[in-house]
């Protein structure tokens, strides 16, 4: 039974998960009455659930539980849904504490429901699958165990969080668990760290330190963004790192973010360092008088942003405490957004196709608590739709879980191994141009509000680091690579002719160098080849007499001997195109 499961879409995944987070549950309390149970939800990648243990869930004890889940399964166990009254739920509850808390946050008249299997019932909303059985025990598999708070709040209790995975067909697990080790290899920590890119050290836990070849990385990504939005008719600004109170007030951040923000006091008036640079891009256009002749008006920045994130959620480049995000305001008319939208849609399929990157659309609609009124949310939301119709793009409607200023698309990016990643967002934001009292004189000598897309491609420069450096595993394109040649004299006496040759590429735009360290030249090879380098270039006494080089590349391809300008010319056409090979 459990192998005829669909798994085809969303919805029965985390049907399935959030049942095997009820089985873990019941796992645990089988063998360990003590523990006490928190939450337990589906995630996007299985499930977990928060314990409450005197003990910590070592390898050998997760094992255990492992099996007991699999007996759980085998025992086809129905899993029933019934409603108490709250003083009923209390009482059921009574020797779980955190369950007792969320019953007491509930509102009034709530629909208090639980979940029951056999001996064991939890306070849940669901849904569930109808049994135990439905779940293939041999598809289970608990993956880790990690530190988390009650309600990610430092201030509360230290649980430990056990993650799961499972699937209807063993096959699928073992796939599964095998993209799990291909994921570890490619680690953009530890491939940062071997390639001398990135780290982060304990004086500044959420803030990475790039090294000289990070750097060039970043570097090049940041002058390709500012090639192709200058392309696209952008133009770029800067704003302050750090804006008063009183900005920060007007735009809503102070009221609603305030938690996530770094603040000082300067000359008695408090300040905050921008975890956003929307605001501050407001301040801009309104700096001056704008004309309807101008728009669109498609404003960039690369800004330094800071928030502070938990300790606990941390997570190399993937998530930190500041980051570069490349934001984009476009400010228009409203008849002009729908090709403002393909217009942006198109420089994202430019963007992402350059690092082999696919995507998924998804259109979030209206939330229940939004400002604006149902003509506007309308209008906006069928433009985003229609411009995704117009450019031949398939889309998913994620309904309410727009931002209360405006309806977005989403782009869900995916990778070599099937992961997939928020990046890219085009947001109608119909907030702050009212906040900021942003206008500008239309055709008929008036003033007007301007309409205002939001936009980012790479969301965080830093994160997107993360991403290709695990898309590619650390050997990066040509074009992005921080060396792109390394020159290897077979002999002391071919050292003045590598140098040279250094000097010609670095004269062509590219990044070389040359080995002259005093080992063997499979070694220097060998290590050339960890360090990702894509060509090394082989110099020896016969290559002097000739006037040519030997070249390799780094996937084990031998091109042979060549004069030096075809190697030129044929590197050059590969940077240009900005070939993944």
């Amino acid at each position: 039974m459990s192998n005829e499961y669909s798994f085809d879409n969303e919805q029965n995944r985390k049907i399935y998960w959030h049942t095997c987070s009820h089985i873990l549950a019941q796992a645990v309390k089988r063998l360990f009455p003590e523990v006490k149970l928190a939450i337990g939800p589906a995630i996007e990648n299985g499930f977990y659930y928060d314990l409450d243990a005197p003990f910590g869930f070592n390898p050998e004890i997760m094992e255990k539980i492992e099996i007991e889940m699999r007996k759980i399964c085998k025992e086809n166990l129905e899993l029933k849904r019934f409603e108490l009254a709250r003083e009923e739920a209390l009482s059921l509850m009574k020797d779980e504490p955190y369950k007792i808390e969320l019953i007491n946050d509930l509102p009034e008249d709530a629909v208090i429901s639980f979940y029951s299997q056999g001996e064991f019932t939890d306070l849940c909303a669901g849904p569930h699958l109808e049994s135990t059985g439905i779940v293939n025990g041999e598809g289970i598999k608990l993956l880790s165990c990690a530190g988390a708070y009650w309600r990610g709040d430092s201030n509360r209790e230290s649980l430990q969080r056990i993650y799961g995975i499972a699937f209807p067909q063993k096959e699928k697990l073992e796939e599964y668990l095998e993209q799990l080790e291909e994921a570890k290899r490619r680690d953009h920590r530890k491939i940062g760290k071997e390639l001398g890119l990135f780290f982060l050290a304990d004086e500044g836990p959420g803030f990475p330190f790039f090294m000289p070849k990070g750097l060039v990385l970043k570097n090049t990504l940041i002058e390709y963004w500012r090639e192709i939005h200058k392309r696209y008719g952008y133009v770029e600004i800067s704003t302050p790192m750090m804006l008063n109170r009183d900005l920060w007030e007007r735009s809503g951040h102070w009221a609603h973010y305030k938690d996530k923000m770094y603040t000082t006091v300067i000359d008695d008036t408090d300040f905050a360092i921008k975890p956003m640079n929307c605001p501050g891009g407001m301040l801009v256009y309104r700096s001056e008088q704008h004309s309807y002749r101008e728009l669109p008006l498609r404003v960039g920045e690369l800004g330094l942003v800071h928030r502070h994130e938990l300790s606990g959620t941390l997570h190399g480049l993937f998530r930190v405490r500041c980051f570069t995000q490349d934001d984009a305001h476009i400010f228009m008319t409203w008849d002009q957004m729908r090709d403002e939208i393909k217009n942006v849609i198109k420089l994202f399929d430019e963007v992402y196709s350059v690092f082999g990157l696919s995507y998924q659309i998804e259109v979030s609609t209206m939330p229940e608590d939004h400002m604006g009124d149902l003509e506007t949310w309308e209008f906006a939301t069928d433009t985003l739709k229609a411009a995704c119709d117009d450019m031949g793009k398939s889309y998913i409607i994620n309904e309410g879980d727009g931002a209360f200023y405006g309806p977005k698309l989403d782009f869900h990016l995916s990778d070599s191994l099937g992961r997939t990643w928020q990046c890219g967002t085009i947001q109608l934001d119909m907030q702050l141009p009212e906040r900021f009292e942003l206008e500008y004189i239309g055709a008929d000598g008036k003033k007007h509000r301007p309409a205002m897309i939001h936009r980012v491609v790479f969301g965080s420069i830093e994160r997107f680091i993360g991403i290709i450096t695990e898309q590619f595993a650390g050997a990066f394109p040509l074009w992005l690579a921080p060396v792109q040649a390394i020159v290897l004299p077979v002999t002391d006496r071919a050292g003045e002719y590598a140098d040279g040759i250094v000097k010609k590429l670095e004269a062509a735009g590219f990044r070389a160098e040359a080995d002259h360290r005093p080992e063997k030249l499979g070694y220097k090879i060998r290590e050339a080849q960890g360090q990702k380098i894509p060509y090394m270039i082989i110099v020896g006494d016969k290559d002097m007499e000739n006037e040519t080089i030997s070249v390799r590349h780094r996937a084990g391809e031998d091109l042979g001997a060549l004069k030096y300008e075809d190697f030129e010319r044929l590197i050059s056409e590969e940077r240009d195109s900005k070939a993944s090979k």
